[in-house]
């Protein structure tokens, strides 16, 4: 079976006549005639059936159908990606935790597309969890995929890119509030805003909790911090959570944990010996060279 063979047979489907398809693949009527033929030997089943004047799909035809549509459809998309690349274009599909939406992507990409080599390469989204992000780079459904570090991961690369403080939240009013910095243990004497335990960061207030024999008492499990700030805004709790620039000290006042040094670090991660189309490769590279280039300047 050719590829050849199977754009005949959609051909043939479409005008339900061998001269109609015949004309407009600009062959012989014959010779298609013979080109079916021999598919319908190499599947065991007939495809079609006379009707009138014209031809029908048969009952297995249909089903074929089906199938060859789509195999048809997939060798297009390849050989449009394959164009793109070979022009200097293609497609990246990244992934990332909820947190970097508002700002960090957005950012990256838009610096990344505004460089001229770069203007014929587009971007395909995902958010998730990082578990979720992990799971579509093994199936291949992502190239690059930025979140949290999962320990004794061997197939994975993790590079660092952001590193943030963890400073704890409490609304305004709260008697925590006119204090620079307090203990982690005042976690356990207020109602707690957490992360969803799917979460990555979720993850690690569990393991960070039984560390320091932590039992808080957990109100609301939130996805990202911006949905932590909202309810800790409004009363509902205090919370742990990176010191990230879209909090709103407005409506919210943070404290530094005393005698403990706690950080979040975001990570790009990356397949290991995983090839990678040269668009998606390049994409690596430049947020590679961003994160060398931040550490010289610090």
């Amino acid at each position: 079976m050719t590829l050849n063979q199977l754009r005949y047979f959609l051909a043939v489907a479409e005008h339900e006549n061998y001269r109609r398809a015949a004309e407009k693949l600009y062959i012989s009527q014959p010779s298609l005639s013979r080109s079916i033929s021999s598919l319908e030997a190499e599947l065991g089943v007939l495809l079609f059936d006379k009707s009138g004047r014209g031809i029908e799909l048969t009952k297995e035809g249909r089903l074929f159908l089906i199938h060859a549509e789509r195999i048809i459809r997939e060798c297009d998309v390849a050989l449009n990606r394959m164009q793109e690349i070979a022009k200097g274009g293609g497609q990246v599909d990244i992934g990332y935790v909820y947190p970097l939406a508002n700002h960090y992507i957005p950012h990256l990409v838009r610096s990344f597309l505004k460089q001229e080599e770069n203007e014929g390469i587009s971007f395909n989204f995902y958010q998730g969890h990082t578990p979720a992000i992990i799971a579509k780079l093994k199936m291949g459904e992502l190239d690059v995929g930025f979140g949290g570090h999962i320990p004794d991961d061997e197939d994975l690369d993790f590079y660092p890119i952001i590193k943030e403080e963890l400073v704890i939240i409490t609304p305004k009013g709260h008697p925590l509030d006119s204090q620079d910095s307090i203990s982690i243990n005042e976690l356990n004497n207020y109602p707690l805003i957490s992360y969803e335990r799917g979460a990555w960061m979720g993850k690690y207030m569990v393991r960070l909790c039984a560390k320091l024999s932590l039992s808080p008492d957990v109100a609301f499990e939130c996805p990202d911090e911006h949905s932590i700030h909202a309810l800790v805004s409004e009363g509902f709790g205090i919370a742990l959570v990176p010191n990230i620039d879209e909090l709103d000290e407005g409506k919210i006042t943070l404290h530094r944990v005393k005698d403990l040094e706690l950080y979040h670090h975001t990570y790009m991660i990356c397949m290991k010996n995983h090839f990678l189309m040269p668009v998606a490769k390049h994409f690596k590279e430049y947020v590679e060279a961003g994160c060398i280039k931040e550490k010289e300047e610090e």
